[in-house]
Formats: structure tokens, sequence, C-alpha cells
């Protein structure tokens, strides 16, 4: 039986897969079973922020594992307090840490933290949370609802619950808030919603008047968080204090990881909310590694030449490619590419692969680029030497 009947007998048929088999991989390189090399400029869905086989995350893994992995949250994880340490100081806002395991997780955390505020702080409850059409929020039934893209809300997961509505633009968002809204859930910068970056002037004009009016402004971080937009948060990028910011995907390296961020400390309390798995040794040591070894590149101005010159040679394509593309969307290294037509997106992701190269696609027809925030220069040309052959191919 091959890896791929094996996979398709035993594992549900969720994804629509590729199936290619990856044995290991440096830094934004991978390599298949039969030693074919591909350039990676999707990171796992932005998630390998340190690359594929970084040896100080390795090594930081393999020592924690080979004492505890694991314990439970009922007793004291030296590395997760050490990893909301760093987080809250690299974030700058005074804040405290909920760990779990995966961006929805974050956002079911947040959307309960935002609930229960409604519930202490005002007479009569307020719950509902605004999100933007586009959104992506997460699978889990509740963050499938406050995610503001239709098809994501199949008839066949329903009921979802009450208490979310979705707006178009940011400036509608004003005339939608009654005396049940509790507060607004933006990602800054929408993945999933064709990597699309918000107005920093309205981003701003919002975070005021919630503040204002005593509603939350919860901020998804899940994928531009952690350095992706060129600071630890994008929220330093667009001049906001969040009342909570989510985070996720490049957190940790790779090992499963969520957290939610808040500076309304004192809402949860004992019972109110909890995870087996989530901020537990293994996850949170790999965690604090990623974060030393990327506020170290950050520091070095590593990071910012890396996202200039991958934005440069975006540039280029699109310019070159003008009968191909409109323009170029993101900022940091989440970067995306506006085709003219679907149909240019999955062909070009197709014929990318076959010239050995990574990229993702997004909704509104875009081409999307999250490669490791450590990729390499040389990674970098070689990766748009392939992109250009399979644009030359395209045509």
């Amino acid at each position: 039986m091959t890896l791929e009947e094996m996979d398709k007998k035993y594992v549900l048929q969720t994804y629509n897969r590729n199936y290619v088999n990856f044995k290991n991989g440096q830094n934004a390189t991978l390599f298949d079973e039969n030693g074919k090399d591909f350039i990676d400029f999707t990171s796992g869905i932005g998630v390998v922020s340190v690359g594929h086989g970084n040896a100080k995350v390795a090594n930081a893994i393999y020592n924690q594992v080979q004492n505890i992995t694991h314990t439970s949250n009922i007793f004291l994880i030296e590395p997760q307090a050490k990893l909301a340490e760093k987080m809250v100081k690299l974030s700058g806002f005074d804040m405290a840490v909920f760990f779990g395991n995966s961006g929805a997780e974050a956002n079911e955390g947040a959307i309960k933290i935002a609930r229960k505020y409604g519930q202490n702080k005002f007479k009569n409850k307020r719950y509902k949370v605004l999100t933007l059409e586009y959104s992506f929020h997460g699978r889990t039934i509740t963050t499938l609802k406050a995610t503001g893209q239709e098809s994501f809300h199949q008839n066949a997961f329903s009921p979802y619950p009450e208490g979310f509505a979705y707006k178009n633009q940011i400036k509608d968002i004003y005339s939608a808030i009654d005396d049940e809204t509790i507060g607004v859930m933006i990602e800054l910068v929408q993945g999933e919603g064709g990597v699309q970056a918000f107005d920093k002037k309205e981003v701003e004009e919002l975070a005021a008047f919630l503040q204002k009016n005593n509603l939350l402004f919860i901020v998804d971080e899940v994928q531009t968080g952690v350095f992706r937009s060129g600071e630890f948060l994008a929220s330093k990028f667009y001049n906001i204090e969040p009342d909570i910011i989510t985070l996720a995907k490049g957190l940790a390296g790779g090992v499963p990881i969520g957290a939610v961020m808040t500076k309304h400390k004192d809402i949860l309390t004992y019972g109110d909310h909890g995870s087996t798995f989530g901020g537990n040794f293994l996850s949170t040591r790999a965690g604090l590694e990623v974060l030393n070894i990327l506020e170290n590149y950050h520091e070095k101005g590593l990071l910012r030449k890396s996202i200039e010159y991958f934005d440069d040679k975006l540039k280029k394509v699109v310019e070159n490619h003008s009968d191909l593309f409109l323009g170029r969307t993101g900022l940091g290294l989440m970067r995306g590419i506006q085709c003219k037509d679907s149909d240019i997106v999955s062909k070009t992701i197709k014929l990318s692969f076959e010239e050995g190269l990574l990229v993702l696609k997004a909704g509104r027809n875009t081409i999307r680029f999250l490669p490791p925030l450590t990729i390499t220069k040389n990674e970098i040309d070689e990766g748009f030497v392939r992109f250009e052959k399979a644009l030359n191919r395209l045509k």
C-alpha cells in the first residue's frame, strides 16, 4: 500500500492534498523523498517562522522532552511563565496571557473574555461581536460563525451560535453597534480574505471610538503576529492598543500553540477557562526559543532587510507581468499578488509547484506569500527565478 493509498483509506479526507512526501528541510528549502528541493514561500501557512530544521529550536525541544513534556496546568510550568513574560514585554502592553493549542482556540478565548466583560461591566449584558466580511477566525462552530464569509457557514454544521454580525468595511461598523454589542474583532491584514491590509487611519479611529464607548477592540493576530508584519505585533505598526489580542501560527515554529492576551486581567477567574494541553512544557519551551531567535533577528535589522528585498522582487514581478496581475497587497512578509482572475491563481500555484516553489491561494483571486521570516537572500532569489519560470509557462 502506498502512502497516498494509506492516507486515503485511514485519514478523514478533509484536505485536497498534494501528495508530495517531504522528508527534511533547511530554513526555506524542503526536500522530498526523491531529493527534489522546493523553495518554501508558505512556511506551513505562516507557521514555520524560523525555518525548517532550525537547530536551536530542535535542541530546545529535545532538551525539554528529555526532562518533562507535559504535567497539566494544575501545576506551575516554568517555560509558560517565561514565554508569557516575553510576549508581554515584546508587546509593550500591560497584559496577561492564556495559552491554548491553535488560533481558533485563541479566538474562542477572546470571545469568552468579551462576553464575560459584557456581563460584568454593563447593567444589561452585551454579547454581540462585530467582524468584517472576508474575515477568517477559525474552524470551530463559534469561530466559523465569527468568520465573515458565507461560504464557511455550511448548513450541515448549523445551527450556529448567535451574537455575530459582519460589515463590509470598517466605516460600516459604527452604524451597526447597538446596545447588545460588546466589541469588534478584526484582522489588521485579512489573510484568507486576500492578504488585504486595512488603512492605518481607519483602524486608529475605530480603536479610539471603541475605547471612548467602553467597547472592546479584539485584534486577531493569529497570522500577522510574531514579527510577520515586521514588528512583534501588527498592532504596533497600526499604532493601536487593543483590549484583546490573539496569536498562534508562528509562535512556536511548528509546535501547536495558541495564545490570547488581554489587558482585562481580572475578567476570567478560576474555572472560567482551561486547556489540558495548552501552554505545556513542550509548546512554550519551543515558543520561547522562537521568540529569542526572532527578537535578535529583528534587533539586528535582518528582518527589515529581508522584507525590503522580498517586496522589491514582488514589485518587479507585478510590473513585468501586468497582463496577469493587478497589484501587490499585504505588509511585512505577509504578502499577496492580486490576479486578474481565479484561473491565473490556480494555474500559477500548480506550475510553481512543478518548478519547485510553494505558494498559496487566498480569497479574492490572490496568490499569497508567507515565507519563513529567516529566509535568506539566496532562497528569495531562487524562489523568484522559479516563479518567473512558472509565469512564463503560464503564458
